[in-house]
């Protein structure tokens, strides 16, 4: 299902500096952020990132009392169902009008925050004030998942329908420095996907897009799929991948949505290979 409100994921809401509503297509619902990385700062460099890191930041310092006080008013319109009372959430279709998780997302890498499982922590807590059982999801690149703090703060989810959803948009590190451009390797993610995956069932998100016009390669595609089979066969438990392409405007004109049958192709190839697998087109 397709609507224009997943082109739009703003993450200023009102007057709030950390907490911001947005209709997921991946969350088929209602996904209430958490912006752990205000500042704009990430060992990431997407080439398809919607974030405009052109602007200055108006937020430099991550408040955990705030984000308490702002879940604190938008979690009763959510409960109650008033927040689709007010737009642009009153042109959401029915059958997304439902609250499916907070989500710790935002600008940057969420687990790059010094003080993560104090944040982990707090959502537990604000959730269960407001009798709210929905799921806590950790929207990651998978950098930082080999560091004691993160896993502390994981540990802490795992008790309370936590999930985490971490990325892997290549196969090659020649391909991986293309699209997703950090100092950190692609061996690092593996490592770190296969150490998270052994621990918790993982949700792994991969966009593709093409590049100047350009499909994926196949062979790039390949490359990823024995990516996935490996950390599976080494005991990570991949509980579903996300395939998705792009639904707003990204960092580098270049990159453009891949059409849904080309990403229906790819999807074919990884359910071929007895992997989970959910495809999300883009907006057009």
């Amino acid at each position: 299902m397709l609507t224009p409100l997943f082109a739009d994921h703003s993450r200023h809401w009102r007057d709030n500096r950390f907490v911001y509503p947005v209709v997921s297509r991946r969350s088929q619902g209602l996904s209430i952020g958490i912006n752990l990385n205000p500042d704009g700062v990430c060992n990431f460099d997407c080439a398809y990132c919607c974030v405009d890191r052109t602007v200055p930041a108006p937020v430099k310092t991550v408040d955990l009392d705030g984000i308490r006080t702002e879940l604190g008013a938008i979690l009763p319109l959510a409960k109650d169902g008033r927040i689709w009372e007010t737009a642009p959430f009153d042109i959401a279709p029915t059958a997304l009008r439902r609250v499916n998780d907070v989500a710790f997302s935002g600008d940057g890498e969420p687990t790059s925050y010094p003080r993560f499982a104090e944040a982990c922590q707090l959502m537990v807590d604000v959730l269960a004030w407001h009798e709210l059982p929905i799921k806590i999801v950790v929207i990651t690149n998978a950098t930082l998942l080999h560091r004691p703090e993160v896993e502390a703060g994981l540990a802490i989810l795992d008790q309370h329908r936590g999930e985490v959803w971490a990325k892997l948009d290549a196969g090659t590190e020649d391909y991986f420095q293309r699209i997703d451009r950090s100092k950190v390797s692609l061996q690092r993610i593996l490592d770190n996907l296969l150490i998270c995956g052994r621990r918790r069932p993982l949700t792994i998100q991969s966009l593709w897009a093409r590049i100047d016009g350009e499909v994926p390669p196949p062979a790039e595609v390949t490359a990823w799929i024995e990516r996935l089979t490996s950390l599976r066969a080494q005991g990570a438990n991949i509980a579903m991948i996300q395939l998705y392409t792009v639904a707003r405007a990204t960092a580098e004109a270049t990159i453009t949505a891949l059409p849904v049958a080309n990403l229906e192709a790819i999807a074919a190839q990884v359910r071929a290979a007895g992997l989970p697998i959910a495809v999300f087109p883009g907006n057009a």
